[in-house]
C-alpha cells in the first residue's frame, strides 16, 4: 500500500481487520515517518521508500491524491513486474489511459478502484474498473475489496457516477445523520441520544431494505398511513425540494 492518507489509512486498517492477509505480509509506504509509524505497530512493514514498497509487492496499491498519482508511479516504475503483480490505483479522476503512458511497458495489469472510507470497518461500498486483466485477477481483486464490504464490477466511463453515489455518497448520507440529530435536539433529545436514535434508524432501514428486496418507496408506503404525520414530514420536505436536492447534489459531484 503507497499513500496512507485518509483512504490510503482507512484501506490499509481494513487490510488489517480482514483474513485475506496476514499482518506481516502487507508493507504500508508513506513519506511521512509519522503516518507509517501509525500502523508499525499492527505488525505491518512501514518503509518511507515507495520503491521498496513495490518491489516485492505481489498486489501494488496506490492511493494518493490524483495530481500525486503520476510522480508517485514514476517513482515506482523500475520497482513494478507486470509478469507477476497487479496495480491497484485508487485516485478519482485519472484515467487508465494516463497511467499505461506513464507506466509504459512496466504497467502490469491495472484496476482503477474507488472504495469510501467505511472499508476501514469493512463496510465499503467499492467500485472496480478491471484495465486489461483476466478473469483470474479480476476475481482475485473484486475478492479482496468483497472481503471489506461489498463491491461492483463497472466501466471506466460509470466510475465517475460510482464515486459520487458511494464515496462521496457516504459524506452525503452523514450530513442527513447531522440534520436529523439537530432536529432530534429541537424535538427535545440530547444530543447524544439524538445521533444514536437516527443511526439506528438508518441501520433498521437499511436492513429491511436488504432482507426484502422492497424498493425504497413500496417500504415507505408501509411507514405511511392516510393523514398521518409520516405522510406530513415528508410531503413537507419534498416542499423543500429534498429528492431534487440529493439528486442535484449527485450530479454536481459527478461533474
Amino acid at each position: 500500500m503507497i499513500g496512507a492518507g485518509a483512504m490510503g489509512g482507512a484501506t490499509v486498517e481494513g487490510l488489517i481487520k480482514g483474513e485475506m492477509f496476514r499482518n506481516e505480509d502487507i508493507t504500508v509506504a508513506d513519506p511521512s515517518q509519522a503516518v507509517v509509524n501509525r500502523f508499525a505497530h499492527s505488525g505491518v512493514s512501514v518503509t518511507t521508500d515507495n520503491a521498496i514498497a513495490a518491489e516485492d509487492a505481489d498486489v501494488v496499491c496506490v492511493c494518493v491524491k490524483p495530481w500525486l498519482v503520476e510522480p508517485v508511479l514514476s517513482g515506482i516504475k523500475n520497482s513494478l513486474n507486470p509478469e507477476r503483480q497487479l496495480l491497484i490505483v485508487i485516485a478519482a479522476g485519472v484515467s487508465s489511459s494516463s497511467i499505461k503512458q506513464w507506466l509504459g511497458e512496466h504497467c502490469p495489469p491495472l484496476f482503477l478502484v474507488i472504495p469510501n472510507i467505511a472499508i476501514a470497518e469493512m463496510a465499503s461500498m467499492t467500485f472496480i474498473v478491471p484495465v486489461e486483466a483476466t478473469k483470474e485477477q479480476t476475481a482475485t481483486v473484486k475478492a479482496l475489496f468483497d472481503s471489506m464490504g461489498d463491491s461492483i464490477i463497472t466501466d471506466e466511463q460509470h466510475l465517475a457516477a460510482g464515486t459520487t453515489l458511494a464515496s462521496c455518497g457516504i459524506a452525503y448520507a452523514m450530513r442527513y445523520i447531522r440534520a436529523a440529530s439537530e432536529g432530534g435536539v429541537e424535538l427535545g433529545f440530547k444530543a447524544d441520544e439524538a445521533k444514536q436514535i437516527v443511526m439506528q434508524t438508518i441501520k433498521g432501514a437499511v436492513e429491511l431494505l436488504q432482507a426484502t428486496g422492497l424498493h425504497p418507496e413500496a417500504a415507505i408506503d408501509m411507514v405511511t398511513t392516510p393523514g398521518g404525520v409520516t405522510i406530513k414530514g415528508l410531503n413537507e420536505m419534498e416542499h423543500a425540494g429534498f429528492t431534487s436536492a440529493v439528486i442535484r447534489g449527485l450530479k454536481a459531484g459527478a461533474k
